[in-house]
């Protein structure tokens, strides 16, 4: 009831967006040197929101210079002949606004939130950065040091962290989705100045990047400032381009990791398609079902009916840029095992091949999934976060695809889709057999798959 309330309540939105489209109202430009513009007004509060989205993730490393990605991220706020280190950010929030930056496998991006009269301040900042990095082994030693504690905290020092990655890198035999965005610690302990400003020099280029503006302003005039502020940097080579295939897979892989914990993990990883398939809504749909919310299948049966599970949730990338993983996972309350709650994983996964879903439970689905989408227009960091996400996958006009893309799947290709993938030869299982934890130590427990890396 719930996601059609919030469906209802957005319904005078819904009909205006609806009245014009992303690829009605966006405004796309790519420069002579190959950046791609893409500005979309919103004149709600004089606020605006910038992004610039580099064509590199993990995606694009190679063994033994994982995390490349990820440690640029943090290097590019060390300054530029014009801009001394750490100023970039003061310099920012002098003038009202907010930044940060994220990693993902796929793409690096960089964002800031300021009044929209304040835009230029943020573009020339990154036209300059994106041209002019420079950084010493003084200032990138101790960056290196940070990433490597993040590692530490996020992986090393969380016992599901370290589950997740270890099911990645047991579940791609061929493709770089198998090793961590943050980077193996080796690769990080061998990592150089020279390797991060040649990664830099490789990938921080006009034609691998895409600004995204969304906000209050005119986007002639927007663009003028772009194009003052972008065409004079250098076009660059193209970066190589990433031509692993994943092979399919021809038998389970089953992984176990032994660690100090207090309580057991497992998770089942599938190879699926993303929304370049004829799937991938249906996959979308089919993760509401079982994950979208505590009133969804997998809470009801395992959290609050059979009371096996604590924690139970699905993890699947539509917008990913190659084929990824459909994760089903749950943690056991205290006196269950793994073995038993994944079993129970398996028995939904099995009811959804062979019992039609009920109309009513598809619509909820739907819907909750329609509310979010809806509701979430009436943010401007989310309206340029689809974009980017969009336009990393492929083709930001996409995003006018996902309303009808998710009303179209129906009971049938619930039953089919789930047939064709969730299938003992296409799986991965980790699990997760505590240790006995030490005195004083206290391992964290966040029983969710890690996403971008800030």
């Amino acid at each position: 009831m719930c996601a059609v309330l919030l469906l209802l309540l957005a319904a005078p939105l819904h009909s205006a967006r609806a009245a014009q489209s992303y690829a009605e109202r966006v405004h796309e430009t790519v420069l002579p040197n190959g950046l791609k513009i893409l500005l979309l007004e919103d004149h709600k509060a004089p606020v605006a929101v910038f992004q610039i989205w580099y064509r590199v993730g993990s995606r694009n490393e190679q063994l033994g210079k994982t995390g490349l990605s990820h440690l640029l991220e943090h290097v590019m706020f060390k300054g530029t002949k014009k801009v001394g280190p750490e100023e970039y950010s003061k310099i920012v929030q002098r003038n009202g606004g907010n930044d940060n930056a994220f990693t993902s496998e796929d793409s690096t991006t960089y964002f800031a939130t300021i009044a929209s009269d304040r835009l230029p301040v943020v573009i020339d900042l990154e036209s300059d950065r994106m041209q002019n990095l420079t950084f010493d082994d003084a200032q990138f030693t101790p960056e290196l040091q940070v990433v490597m504690e993040e590692r530490r905290l996020r992986t090393d020092n969380n016992p599901i962290g370290a589950l997740f990655e270890q099911v990645s890198s047991v579940a791609y035999a061929a493709h770089p989705y198998q090793w961590p965005i943050i980077g193996w610690m080796n690769d990080l302990e061998q990592a150089t100045r020279q390797d991060a400003m040649d990664y830099y020099h490789t990938y921080y280029t006009p034609g691998n990047a895409v600004v995204v503006c969304v906000g209050d302003f005119s986007a002639d005039g927007l663009r003028a400032e772009l194009e003052k502020a972008f065409a004079p940097v250098p076009a660059g080579n193209p970066p190589p381009p990433v031509r692993a295939v994943e092979p399919e897979q021809q038998g389970e892989n089953r992984t176990v990791l032994k660690r100090e914990a207090q309580l057991p993990f497992v998770a089942l990883a599938y190879h699926v398609p993303n929304l370049k398939g004829k799937d991938g809504f249906v996959l979308e749909v089919l993760s509401a079902i079982l994950a979208g919310g505590k009133s969804a299948r997998l809470h009801q049966q395992l959290v609050y009916e059979k009371r096996v599970a604590r924690d139970v949730g699905v993890d699947y990338e539509l917008t990913s840029i190659d084929p990824g993983l459909f994760v089903v996972y749950g943690q056991p309350l205290p006196g269950k095992t793994a073995k038993t709650v994944e079993t129970e994983l398996l028995s939904q996964l099995e009811t959804l091949k062979r019992t039609p879903v009920p109309e009513r439970e598809l619509i909820k689905a739907t819907n909750g999934l329609e509310a979010g989408f809806v509701m979430g227009q009436d943010s401007l960091f989310y309206q340029g976060m689809l974009l980017g996400e969009y336009e990393m996958a492929g083709d930001w006009r996409a995003i006018d695809n996902y309303l009808p893309g998710v009303r179209a799947v129906n009971a049938d290709d619930i039953m089919r889709v789930a047939s064709s993938y969730f299938t003992a030869r296409n799986r991965t299982v980790g699990t997760l057999e505590p240790l006995p934890v030490s005195a004083g130590h206290a391992p964290a427990m966040h029983a969710h798959p890690s996403g971008p890396v800030r």
